[in-house]
């Protein structure tokens, strides 16, 4: 009786870690440009506004739809584009509308209007909130691992310019989200604001350096590996100009603490997994790593990396945050390298997941102050 008892627990476990189900998204109304082609962005394809495989088909008399199968059950979040996020949907007035949202239990159908797009109301100026700390290193500074030029922030204590302190330096992808509401698409991190309030506190000062993501070339150059999906892997290369360009460059010319004990590495969604990377890659160098919502399901190779890294010392530290309002997947699999890294030695480990947390820049700006404070220590 007992073995039964146990087959059964184990086959309805099985049955629901396996279960898949289906979102049926169907768009009834549109309000402007009723015959452009239409993309569903979201949580289950990384949010990429023009991906050909969630382009949305026609369906009846005016109508598109997308029916997207095989998806594990958690909550997602979506929005509708044109192919660009300047050309997403809004609500009427053109205000910036909330991800949708469909919670899957079970197969999912909806019915969706989309009141306007981004490019039907006049772009409104939005405000320079960079603090006096932000400056811009280079507006083109050159990547000769890739053959592209970026632009590079750089945040400097308060007190640097007065002082003649060295400083630990944290380097965070998508810069153009990091310091300023102008150049941030989805809203900023607010990292010199909160920097700037934990420091008066008294937390230990830091140099932080914002690398812009390549807009179309993102999810390649945040991607070390090649995938069918997204193309080839720039991610090695890109790292490799963090380490033999611009850290080289940056110790240079600021006044910094150019050990691993004082050098970190920090991104969210495909920025928290190119800063898992970097801290495998090179643990001589980066000796913490911020892993925001990190996108392993774009890089399943990822988990033999942190298999085979030799990560010397104690001090390596790794900070994993992840929302339970993102994809199913996303908790799972980050608690899934956890147990990597936890099984290779005594290294330093937080682990994070807020159970409403959202895959959003507001979302990581709020949860940012606890990931500095563990790993500036």
């Amino acid at each position: 009786m007992k073995k039964a008892f146990l087959f059964i627990v184990a086959f309805v476990f099985f049955n629901i870690v396996r279960a898949q189900y289906v979102l049926r998204l169907v768009v009834d109304n549109v309000a402007t440009k009723k015959l452009d082609d239409i993309y569903v962005a979201g949580s289950f394809n990384n949010w990429n506004p023009r991906d050909p495989n969630f382009k949305l088909k026609p369906f009846g008399n005016n109508r598109k739809a997308i029916v997207l199968k095989d998806l594990t059950p958690g909550k997602y979040q979506f929005k509708f584009t044109r192919g660009t996020w300047q050309k997403g949907e809004t609500s009427a007035r053109g205000v910036d509308i909330k991800n949708r949202e469909a919670d899957l239990n079970q197969d999912v159908s909806q019915n969706i209007t989309i009141d306007g797009w981004k490019d039907d109301f006049p772009d409104k100026p939005k405000p320079n909130t960079a603090t006096e700390q932000v400056k811009i290193v280079d507006t083109s500074f050159f990547i000769p691992q890739l053959n592209r030029t970026r632009r590079i922030w750089i945040y400097l204590p308060k007190g640097y310019a007065a002082s003649r302190k060295i400083y630990p330096v944290l380097y965070m992808h998508d810069g153009q989200n990091l310091f300023n509401e102008q150049t941030a698409p989805f809203g900023e991190w607010g990292v010199d604001e909160v920097l700037d309030s934990l420091q008066a506190k008294g937390e230990k000062e830091c140099i932080v350096v914002g690398i812009d993501n390549g807009g179309d070339k993102r999810m390649t150059e945040y991607n070390p590996y090649d995938q069918e999906k997204f193309g080839k892997g720039e991610g090695a290369k890109y790292v490799a100009f963090l380490v033999e360009t611009l850290k080289p460059f940056i110790d240079k010319n600021y006044r910094t603490i150019t050990g691993p004990g004082n050098t970190y590495v920090a991104g969210s969604s495909m920025g928290g997994l190119i800063s898992m990377y970097a801290i495998l890659k090179y643990p001589s160098v980066f000796g913490g790593a911020g892993i925001f919502s990190p996108a392993f399901w774009t890089a399943p190779a990822i988990y033999d990396e942190a298999v085979k890294a030799k990560i010397p010392g104690m001090a390596h530290k790794f900070y994993f945050y992840a929302g339970g309002s993102e994809s199913g997947l996303m908790v799972p699999d980050m608690d899934k390298m956890i147990s990597v890294i936890e099984s290779k030695g005594a290294y330093h480990v937080r682990r994070f997941m807020a159970p409403l947390g959202k895959h959003n820049e507001a979302t990581w700006r709020k949860e940012f102050p606890n990931f500095y404070k563990f790993i500036i220590q």
